[in-house]
C-alpha cells in the first residue's frame, strides 16, 4: 500500500482530480453546444423551459456528476498534501489538459500562444515539487 504522503500517491490523487475536472469541463461544454443558444431557448419558453432543457441533457448531467467527483477528489487531495502544492498543480494542469481535450474532442482551434503557455505551466508545476 502506498502511503498517502508519498510522491506517487500525490501524483495519483492529482491525476484523478485533473482527469475528472477535464472530463467534466468537456462534457458540459459539449452539452451546451448540443443544446444551442441558451438565450434563444429562454426567449422561446422562459427560464423554466431553459432549465429543464439543460437538466434533460445527458451530457450535462454526466459532466455535472463528474465535476462533483473532481471536487471531492480535490478535497481528498488537500487533506493529504499541502495546499501550496495541490491548488496550483491541480489548476494549472487542468488548464493544460483542457487545451488538449478541447483540441481532440471539441475540435477547437488552440493557437500557438496557448500551447506555449501550456508548456510554461508544465515547467512551473515541475518546479513546485522541487
Amino acid at each position: 500500500m502506498i502511503a498517502p504522503d508519498s510522491g506517487l500517491a500525490l501524483a495519483a490523487m492529482l491525476a484523478v482530480n485533473v482527469t475528472t475536472a477535464t472530463a467534466g469541463d468537456i462534457l458540459i461544454a459539449s452539452a451546451f453546444r448540443q443544446i444551442g443558444d441558451f438565450d434563444a431557448i429562454m426567449a422561446r419558453g422562459g427560464l423554466l423551459s431553459a432549465i429543464f432543457t439543460v437538466l434533460r441533457n445527458v451530457r450535462f448531467l454526466s459532466g455535472f456528476a463528474i465535476m462533483a467527483v473532481s471536487f471531492f477528489s480535490l478535497l481528498f487531495t488537500l487533506s493529504h498534501a499541502d495546499v501550496s502544492l495541490v491548488a496550483p498543480a491541480a489548476g494549472s494542469l487542468t488548464f493544460v489538459t483542457n487545451a488538449i481535450a478541447a483540441r481532440i474532442f471539441l475540435k477547437e482551434r488552440v493557437d500557438r500562444r496557448r500551447w506555449v503557455a501550456a508548456i510554461f505551466v508544465c515547467c512551473g508545476v515541475a518546479l513546485l515539487k522541487h
